[in-house]
């Protein structure tokens, strides 16, 4: 063991561990989830400390043997190494302070190491001093967290994509499929399957567009403005020149922020972008609940289209399929719209220069990426990809309908129409064959035609 101090007192920390004093702390006051923090996250810090030892180094802050050791420590990070260094709870108190020191510390101790020097030698390379020179984690966590999310960006939007050309092919394929339309889950007009899957298409692509408008706003960082936005302990030139470098380094269309001051204590960018996966969520669970009713029965549903069967539906109901992918599409759905609440409360509860509530808003962020885009790809794959339609089933439904009244009110007036469409209901019998009790002409009859255009 190895013993390090820090404000608090001492504390023994394993030789061979590259965290220290500050990291073990953390590990004591903040077991929450029981889970450490994301890879990309991980990544994203390492990223951000890269380009701060070269920008300090250029600035004349930092020695180059330091910035070597810290840039190949950082680089070793990126490349997949010490994760499991990284231990600490990300919900944390301290508005992030605890991640950034994790990283502070792990760098610190490999630069060490690759300078010659033991582990806990903080005289070589500090923590502090060096790895944090000119930081605060107040501009260190959000860059980072904001980099993580322009990760997470484009694993979702490729399954969306996939997805949006799914429905795409299936409107086409279902193009000629007439069937019975319905609003408030009561029989209305004819539609057709394709333009109802077209729907779907096109409401995939307005939440990608969505997505895209969202992403802008993880582009401006506020990395040099420390604390609280002033800049304070750091080179009054490190935000243009750290720009470059991490722009150069994760080639991310960055931008600092205007406001510093602004961009470290408001944090509603991170709503806009929560914001936009709950609408996809919403469009999604929509869809899958549609899906689930088209599907339904098979005998005694609605039944006009049929999807894979994956698994067993029942554990006493013998050959009972269930729609599980749909159904578990939702749970992502409902899962991304709570955290929507959560991400809000947290941007709302700041407090005069700082958001100490960070630390939430990106768990439960990630979680929403995470969760939606594996749901969506499931649901692509597993579902929505070998969807059939029952062409029988349809035909059958529309012909068993009312539709037919509408296209006749035109010809003979609303009020009878009304009532040859509740006699055909009260009788089973079709709308033309009851319009013929009423003298309807056998030319109108002949006239009527399904529209679905």
């Amino acid at each position: 063991m190895r013993l390090e101090k820090d404000s608090v007192g001492y504390l023994e920390i394993p030789d061979e561990s590259y965290y220290g004093v500050h990291t073990q702390r953390a590990v004591h006051n903040f077991n929450i989830t029981g889970r450490r923090l994301d890879k990309d996250f991980i990544i994203s810090l390492a990223e951000v400390k890269k380009a701060l030892a070269q920008a300090n180094y250029d600035l004349g802050v930092l020695s180059e043997k330091k910035m070597t050791a810290i840039t190949k420590s950082a680089e070793e990070i990126i490349g997949g190494k010490l994760h499991d260094e990284i231990l600490v709870d990300p919900i944390q108190g301290g508005a992030g302070t605890s991640s950034n020191m994790n990283i502070n510390e792990v760098i610190a101790n490999r630069a060490i190491e690759l300078l010659g020097g033991t582990k806990g030698d903080y005289d070589l390379v500090n923590p502090n001093d060096d790895v944090n020179k000119g930081q605060s984690t107040n501009d260190i966590y959000p860059t980072a967290g904001k980099l993580t999310m322009l990760k997470k960006i484009p694993k979702l939007m490729e399954q969306l994509y996939l997805l949006r050309d799914t429905f795409l092919e299936k409107s086409k394929e279902f193009d000629d499929v007439i069937k019975l339309g319905r609003t408030q889950l009561q029989d209305a007009v004819p539609i057709t399957l394709g333009q109802e899957f077209h729907a779907y298409y096109s409401v995939i692509k307005r939440g990608i567009k969505r997505l895209e408008t969202a992403k802008k706003e993880m582009e401006s960082i506020n990395l040099g403005g420390t604390a609280i936005g002033t800049g304070i302990s750091a080179h009054p030139k490190l935000s243009e020149t750290v720009l470059t470098k991490l722009v150069n380094i994760t080639g991310e269309p960055l931008e600092i922020s205007d406001d510093l001051v602004d961009a470290t204590q408001n944090v509603e960018n991170y709503v806009v972008l929560s914001d936009a996966l709950k609408a996809i969520a919403i469009s999604l669970s929509k869809i899958a609940n549609d899906i689930r009713l088209l599907s339904s029965g098979p005998k005694t549903g609605i039944g006009e289209i049929k999807i894979p069967a994956k698994q067993n539906g029942s554990s006493i109901m013998p050959g009972k399929i269930n729609p599980v992918i749909p159904e578990v599409m939702n749970q992502c759905s409902f899962l991304v719209m709570g955290n929507n609440v959560t991400i809000g409360l947290a941007a709302e509860h700041g407090q005069l220069e700082l958001n100490a509530f960070e630390p939430i808003i990106f768990y439960k962020l990630i979680e929403s990426f995470e969760v939606l885009t594996h749901g969506v790809e499931t649901f692509n794959e597993n579902c929505v990809k070998g969807i059939e339609a029952d062409r029988d089933r349809c035909r059958e439904n529309l012909e068993r309908s009312t539709y037919m009244a509408t296209p006749l009110a035109e010809k003979i007036g609303y009020a009878r129409a009304a009532d040859i469409a509740k006699e055909s209901v009260a009788s089973g019998r079709t709308v033309k064959e009851i319009a013929k009790d009423y003298n309807v002409p056998d030319e109108v009859l002949d006239n009527l035609k399904v529209r679905v255009n």
